[in-house]
């Protein structure tokens, strides 16, 4: 699982004076400090509109970050389900484009084609909505179908090695089990428990009257049942069948056809062919559409991040973003290393609450630092596992 900090901090004379002091003091001289790796979050110059506009779409970027991070985790959940026994495979199916996504993290680039820079924020937030909107709604449609097949595959599968009390007989009968095309005679298929062979015996020709002297015979046995072909008169199969129920032993209704024989085998390979041949085309769609919402996504945090670092630090613009990767039992340190380099941003008191007593102190969902902070898990593939 990796963990990733997008801050941003407001520049000093130049955003890359900002980036350097901010690396010097989580790296150190030499990589002595050692808290995290850091990274340039490149964001362009955007349209700051009005001081409205920017407030009014704080609200309306926080969903939109937790909607898109949650097609994200819909769609990789999606394709762990849908790779099965393969599920190892899909981390390396998760990716923005043709990079991973801790590459892909390190070297974020503004899409300036799909996402122009002369839309207005709000444009921009409506057309990267509409890109997850639509990711989210195919989604939806895709694994219906593929669900649907996939279930019809199951329930036929199951039908043919499940218990003898549902399973489909037609793959364990045979022709020569049955008396066809006779006026009064029929073979009758019964379930009987294992531990009840001995009573079934005994006691199965005189159910009724007219059932065929010693023409019972074990056709097939599992673990829990036995099925046994037996030869009664037509005229009394709702008495033989009432009577058996009443002994614990279960009459399948079952009628012998050659032609239901061919159509169950053939419906079976043709669910079974089917679902392979969507398989391929189902995983390709699913590689490209988490990555086309995953760099929705990190587009909403960008949008954030400039919008957030405006409302904070004021015109002109003037902000460097970063992407730092926490090393292994140093988010403590570096959260105060962070605290001690911007402490003195926060006007409002709250960052000099013990975060022991008040952990990932917060305003409303978002925590809050006295620098512009989002988190990003990447633990996709963990999740759908």
């Amino acid at each position: 699982m990796a963990e990733y900090w997008i801050i941003s901090a407001p520049g000093d004379k130049t955003p890359q004076q900002t980036y350097e002091r901010l690396h010097k003091a989580t790296i150190g001289q030499g990589g002595g400090n050692n808290l995290s790796h850091n990274y340039k979050f490149h964001i362009p110059e955007l349209r700051v509109g009005t001081l409205d506009s920017l407030i009014g779409l704080t609200d309306d970027l926080s969903k939109l970050d937790i909607f898109a991070e949650g097609v994200c985790r819909k769609v990789s959940t999606y394709m762990g389900d849908v790779l099965e026994d393969q599920k190892d495979k899909l981390s390396s199916n998760l990716k923005a484009g043709d990079m991973t996504l801790p590459n892909y993290m390190h070297h974020f680039q503004w899409n300036m084609a799909k996402y122009p820079v002369k839309q207005s924020l709000k444009s921009l937030a409506e057309i990267i909505s509409k890109v997850v909107n639509q990711v989210d709604a195919d989604l939806r449609t895709k694994s219906q179908a593929y669900n649907n097949l996939k279930s019809n595959l199951q329930n036929m599968e199951r039908k043919a090695t499940g218990s003898l009390l549902l399973r489909n007989l037609r793959q364990i009968v045979k022709k020569d089990d049955f008396i066809l095309d006779s006026e009064y005679l029929q073979t009758i298929l019964v379930a009987v428990p294992v531990a009840q062979f001995d009573e079934w015996d005994k006691h199965y020709e005189t159910l009724t009257e007219f059932v065929a002297p010693r023409s019972s015979r074990l056709l097939y046995q599992d673990e829990e049942y036995g099925l046994f072909a037996v030869t009664i008169f037509r005229k009394v199969f709702e008495e033989f069948k009432y009577n058996c129920g009443r002994n614990k032993f279960f009459v399948r209704d079952f009628q012998y056809s050659e032609q239901d024989m061919h159509s169950d085998k053939d419906q079976l390979n043709k669910l079974a062919s089917d679902k392979k041949k969507m398989l391929g085309p189902l995983l390709r769609w699913l590689k490209v559409n988490f990555s086309e919402a995953f760099v929705a996504w990190m587009h909403v945090k960008a949008l954030r991040v400039f919008v957030e670092s405006v409302l904070r630090y004021g015109l002109p613009v003037n902000f460097q973003a970063a992407v730092l990767e926490p090393q292994k039992k140093q988010r403590k340190r570096l959260r105060e290393t962070l605290n001690s380099l911007y402490g003195d941003l926060d006007s409002t008191g709250l960052s000099a609450v013990d975060e022991e007593a008040l952990p990932g102190l917060s305003l409303g969902m978002q925590e809050y630092y006295p620098y512009v902070f989002y988190k990003v898990v990447l633990d996709f593939d963990t999740r759908s596992l």
